[in-house]
């Protein structure tokens, strides 16, 4: 029995090199081609950097950018709103006009005062001694002679007017009373701006924990990726020694078979993991905008000690969020707003002058009010309506406090737990290669079987992949925390502290 297991000893030794080159030479080429070809088109990014490309690329961030400005530039441009408003005036126009007048009146009152200063005529004739029955008939002659002379007047007189003017004028207006409204744009304009700010922030968090979650899942992918191609490395080197000791009698088609069952089911999952690998690859170039395959550099970190103080962050976080931010100015905002619908139920008052600029250098001056009456719209509701929606923006502040509190503690939670299990699974793969190199003994040795050595080879391959995923969880748990908390910028010091354990991928090559 012990010459038996020596040859099998002998035999499993002897054929391991040859086995090696020509069975895993092509494959090999063929990984190292594709890998050296992937890496031509690939562009290395640290975190800091991928980071500094999303804040200069993002269409988000730039549009953000854009309406902030606008908004700054809005309160600028209301800053002297109620100051007297001056403005230059010119009024240049040609007038044409007729129309036709009537003359009977006209007519009518030349007759009686021509008739009327006959008569005077007369009566100083006759207060001269000359006989009135001598002087009759010159007045009644008179008269017909007048009557007959205006009646050769038309009765009607047809007229036509025609300009040109050109008039300049220098008016100035200013609201003397508008009931608070002007104060409330100026006001408004101003929590528009800080409101832009706000927005900006939240949009720079969410596009730091967009690119945290793509920047580490390519990681974890990669991480995978590295345990399925291992997986299927050692499951192929066992088919193939398997295949040899088969062939010399040493173990039965049935032993080969659980091994070609094995290799077959580790292709399958290496094949899975690699697209899952691109798909994420995509993700991330696709969010750097980059025409060129992005290879990280800033591994999946897990810090071994804790540096974050619950009791801290939940005292803190109203203070620090955009969201809580950008939702008490929304509450500002809605206040404005019943401000400005009290003051459309007040009156107005307007002082106004001009002056004519021209040769006649006409003026006006004076004040008007106003007050309205019936518009058709109830702004006593309106008013009640600003009220009610000032309430709502309120609480919906309260209830976002609430909501974040709980994602706080549970990513506080869950990113302890990911510390904890980080501790316990690197002991545990210390004791899977101790399982390992112990199982592959036993079985050169005749003392195990071809599952034991499937099973302990897959058992470290299996704790590399959890491994990486127990970082990834314990990453995204921190950037959820630290966004909750408004503090997501402070991430990169967490990748950089003294206490961070790299999760760094990791190719297996040794063989049974």
């Amino acid at each position: 029995m012990r010459q038996k297991n020596d040859s099998k000893t002998i035999a499993y030794s002897s054929f391991l090199f040859d086995n090696f080159l020509n069975k895993n030479t092509s494959r090999l080429l063929l990984g190292m081609t594709a890998l050296a070809s992937s890496m031509a088109f690939a562009q290395s990014y640290s975190f800091e950097q991928a980071e500094q490309r999303v804040f200069n690329e993002s269409y988000s961030m730039q549009s953000q950018r854009a309406l902030q400005q606008a908004a700054e530039l809005e309160a600028q441009a209301v800053k002297h709103l109620g100051l007297p408003r001056v403005d230059l005036n010119a009024r240049a126009y040609a007038f044409h006009a007729e129309t036709d007048v009537p003359l009977d009146q006209f007519k009518q009152s030349i007759e009686d005062q021509l008739s009327q200063r006959v008569s005077d005529r007369i009566s100083e004739l006759e207060n001269a001694g000359v006989p009135s029955s001598a002087l009759d008939g010159v007045q009644s002659g008179i008269n017909n002679i007048i009557h007959d002379g205006v009646s050769q007047f038309p009765n009607y007189a047809h007229l036509e007017l025609e300009d040109e003017v050109f008039r300049p004028t220098v008016s100035v207006s200013m609201p003397i009373y508008t009931g608070g409204l002007t104060s409330s744009a100026k006001e408004i304009a101003k929590i528009r701006a800080q409101g832009s700010r706000f927005d900006q922030a939240q949009d720079e968090n969410a596009q730091r924990y967009q690119l945290i979650t793509r920047y580490f899942d390519v990681q974890l992918q990669q991480q995978l990726f590295a345990s399925s191609q291992n997986n299927l490395n050692a499951m192929q080197r066992h088919l193939d020694n398997a295949l040899k000791l088969e062939q010399q009698g040493f173990i039965s088609r049935g032993q080969r078979m659980q091994f070609e069952v094995a290799r077959n089911n580790a292709d399958r999952l290496y094949q899975s993991a690699q697209r899952q690998l691109q798909s994420s690859q995509y993700q991330l170039q696709n969010l750097l905008h980059s025409l060129d395959t992005i290879e990280p550099s800033t591994p999946l970190f897990v810090n071994e000690q804790q540096s974050l103080d619950l009791t801290a962050l939940m005292d803190s976080y109203a203070e620090n969020s955009p969201l809580i931010q950008k939702l008490q100015n929304n509450t500002v905002l809605a206040q404005q707003n019943v401000k400005v619908k009290q003051a459309a139920q007040k009156p107005k008052v307007f002082g106004f002058g001009e002056y004519a600029l021209d040769d006649e250098e006409n003026w006006i001056v004076g004040v008007m009010a106003s007050y309205n009456l019936f518009s058709g719209i109830d702004k006593r509701k309106q008013v009640q309506a600003a009220q009610l929606q000032s309430q709502a923006a309120q609480l919906l502040t309260e209830q976002s406090k609430v909501e974040l509190a709980n994602v706080i503690y549970s990513s506080y939670q869950s990113m302890l737990g990911a510390q904890r299990s980080h501790q316990l699974l690197k002991d545990n793969m210390r004791a899977a290669e101790e399982n390992l190199r112990i199982q592959t003994l036993s079985f050169r040795e005749d003392m195990g079987t071809a599952t034991d050595v499937i099973d302990a080879e897959n058992n470290i391959n299996a704790l590399h992949a959890e491994i990486a995923t127990n970082a990834y969880k314990y990453v995204m748990s921190l950037a959820t925390l630290l966004q909750s908390h408004g503090s997501l910028d402070q991430f990169q010091n967490f990748i950089h502290a003294p206490d961070s354990d790299k999760i760094v991928t990791t190719v297996a090559g040794g063989t049974p």
